[in-house]
Formats: structure tokens, sequence, C-alpha cells
């Protein structure tokens, strides 16, 4: 959709790719997701009950809900790359704040800070890379969001290793190398990124209120973002409880860790080969496949609570999360003229961020109601809603919806 930039005018693809990973790994994996592996000796240091640990978390997805219209708004005003590296800024001081913090007052302002430097951050810079690239754009994607499986392999191994070197203050230790990282990651930023020439010849612009409703109410849009909310949701409850259903189950913890670590390592493997097969197959053709077989994963486990069925779960989760993230991503960028794909990307992950912010919420009272199947089941059932819309996405015309 749309001609591709000049190469003589693109940033070095490999250093632009790294800075893409980066940020995708300090916004998502060190920012959100890493808390709570983090959580249990910081929970224990400042003495924090169950429910005020989780209601920091909470704090956390507010702060990414709230904030990311305004990302994709700032990204067409001040221009992509300054709004990914101030995000990037924020993220990082909330990181040094978090690793000296006592307070629980303060480390609830240091967690809204992490949602919104990620906002700031995450969507600003996938807009960034497929505008660059709007040929492969399922192809870099994927290679930008490798950086989230890589992040989960290694925050599953550095973040034990930390406190037991470190004990105690394991966990501010932990925080602080988060904020070296994203430290690097904006600096990358600085050197191995620019705004494409949709915006750069002229300067970033604001986009009026008619403008960006004309992308909010388009259906083609809102399919997109209602399939991508729908990921965001089964993506978060998986990732919480899902490991407390293997271990219930009689699964050890350490094998259940492996389990996890081989689900990170294969989603890096298989992100920008589904994003690959998809620029020549077509979103819709892949996001179908692969939502299929993350319904088949989620659905194993309810009705064997074995070790193979478990390990058979992770497996179809590793092979088939990134492809649906990938896939839902380009799909929302596909949809619009080149200078509208930050504030299109930013309200499809809008929905995303509303499926995560409801659902442990929802997955909790549904284990609670009937245990862990019921809670699978209820994601399986909106999975296969997923599937449906993206039948709908396989018969989208080419040409664009906004233009």
């Amino acid at each position: 959709m749309g001609s591709s930039p000049s190469d003589s005018f693109r940033p070095n693809t490999l250093v632009l790719l790294l800075a893409a990973s980066l940020t995708a790994m300090v916004a998502v994996v060190f920012a959100r997701l890493a808390y709570g592996l983090i959580l249990p000796s910081m929970r224990a240091e400042l003495g924090l009950g169950y429910r005020a640990a989780g209601n920091l978390g909470t704090i956390s997805a507010l702060g990414y809900f709230l904030f990311i219209l305004p990302g994709g708004v700032a990204a067409t005003r001040w221009g992509a790359r300054n709004t990914v590296i101030g995000g990037l800024l924020l993220v990082m001081l909330g990181f040094i704040g978090l690793a000296v913090a006592d307070s629980h007052a303060l480390i609830a302002v240091l967690m809204f800070a992490l949602g919104v430097g990620t906002a700031y951050a995450f969507a600003p810079m996938l807009s960034l890379l497929v505008t660059w690239y709007p040929e492969r754009r399922g192809l870099m994607i994927g290679y930008m969001t490798a950086g989230i499986g890589a992040g989960l392999f290694l925050v599953g191994l550095l973040i034990p290793w930390l406190i037991r070197l470190f004990g105690a203050v394991g966990w501010r230790v932990s925080w602080g190398v988060f904020a070296v990282v994203a430290a690097v990651a904006a600096l990358l930023v600085l050197v191995g990124a620019k705004d494409p020439p949709v915006t750069g010849a002229t300067g970033p612009q604001k986009r009026t209120s008619a403008e960006r409703w004309r992308i909010y109410r388009n259906p083609r849009v809102l399919t997109v973002a209602t399939v991508y909310g729908i990921i965001g949701l089964g993506y978060i409850a998986q990732a919480i409880f899902m490991i407390s259903f293997a271990e219930a189950s009689g699964v050890t913890s350490t094998t259940a860790g492996w389990l996890l670590s081989m689900s990170g390592l294969l989603s890096v493997i298989t992100g920008p080969l589904w994003g690959l097969l998809s620029d020549r197959w077509g979103r819709g053709n892949t996001l179908l496949l692969t939502l299929s077989l993350l319904t088949i994963g989620m659905a194993v486990p309810m009705f064997s609570q074995t070790l193979p069925a478990f390990f058979l779960h992770f497996l179809l989760f590793g092979v088939a999360i990134n492809g649906s993230f990938t896939m839902v991503q380009a799909a929302s960028t596909d949809q619009v003229a080149p200078q509208y794909i930050p504030v299109a990307f930013s309200f499809a992950t809008l929905f995303f961020a509303g499926g995560q912010f409801i659902g442990p919420a929802v997955a909790g009272w549904f284990i609670e109601l009937g245990g862990f199947q019921a809670a699978l089941g209820f994601t399986c059932g909106v999975l296969v809603l997923g599937i449906l819309l993206a039948q709908r996405i396989r018969a989208f015309p080419k040409e664009l919806a906004v233009a």
C-alpha cells in the first residue's frame, strides 16, 4: 500500500531494526511484562500486600491505555522519531525511580509513567518502521516483535540470576539494568532513525479532529482493531495464569520456566517468518492461520492437564503469538495512507490495551467460578470470534480505506 521511500533516503536498515527491536523489548517486556517476575522480591522488601501489588500492575496498564491515542497524535505532530525518544526517556526515568523508591505512592506514580512511556514509544516506532518499508511491512514488524520474544527469554534468565546475586536488592538492580538498556535504545533511535519523507518533507503536521475521526469510524480499521483487542485479552490472560495452571496440575516450576523460555525463543524465530509469509500470502490468510493455531493451543490444556499437553500449548503459543501480533499490526497500517499510520495504529493499539486491561480481571473471575478450564474456555470463545473477523479481513479490497 503506497509507494516505497527511496533507498537513498532510508536510514541504515540493520541499525533501524536493532533500534526497533530494543524499543519493543524495553517498552513491552521490561516496562510491562517483567513486573510479574520482579514482584515477589519487590513485594517482600516493601511489605506490599497482594492487592496493592496487583493495583500497581493495573496502574501501569491504565497509563498505557489512556495515552495510546495521544501517543499517535504526538507522532504526527512532533515526528515519530522524537516521540519514540521521549517515550523511551520517560520509561528510563521510571526505571531509575523504581530502583531507588521506597514509598508506595511514589512507586504508583512511576508505574503509571512506565505505561505512558510505553504508549509514546512502541506504536510510533512501529509506525516509523512500516512507513519506511511499506512493501515489506510484515517482515519488518516481525523483526521488531522478535524483540519481545528475546526480551521474555532474557528476563527469564536475568532477573532470577540478579536476585540470587544481589539478594534483597536484586529487584532494584533489575530496574537499574532496564534503565541502562532503555538509554541505549533511545540513543540508537536518535542516531539510527529518522522520519520518512511523507512527514519529513514538509515537517510533521497536526492531524485535525475530522481526519482522526475518519480513521476511527472506518469499518475496516474497526475490524482490525477489534481483532487486536481480542489478541490482547487472550495474551495477557495466558501470560498471567498459564504458569500457575501448569504448576497446579503437577508441572514443576523449573519445567514450567523452561516451557516459557521455549515459547519465547520460538516467537523470536517465527515472528519474521510469519511477516514474510503475510507479505506474499496476504494478512487475512496468515492471520486466520495464526489465530487458529492459538485457539488449538489454548484448548489443549482444557482437556488434558499433563506435561505433553502443556508442552503442546506453549509450543503452539510460541509459534503463533508473534505471528498474530505481526498480522494485526501490519493490517492496521495497510488500511490508511502513510501520513495516517501513527493515528490508525495507535487507535488499534487502544483496543489491545483495553483487552490487556480487562483480561486479568475477567480471567480471574472465570477461574474463581469454574477453575482454569473455564477461563481457557472463555479465551477460546473470544479467539473464535477473532477467527471469524479474520475472514472479513481476508476480503478487504486492496484500495486504502482512508486515502
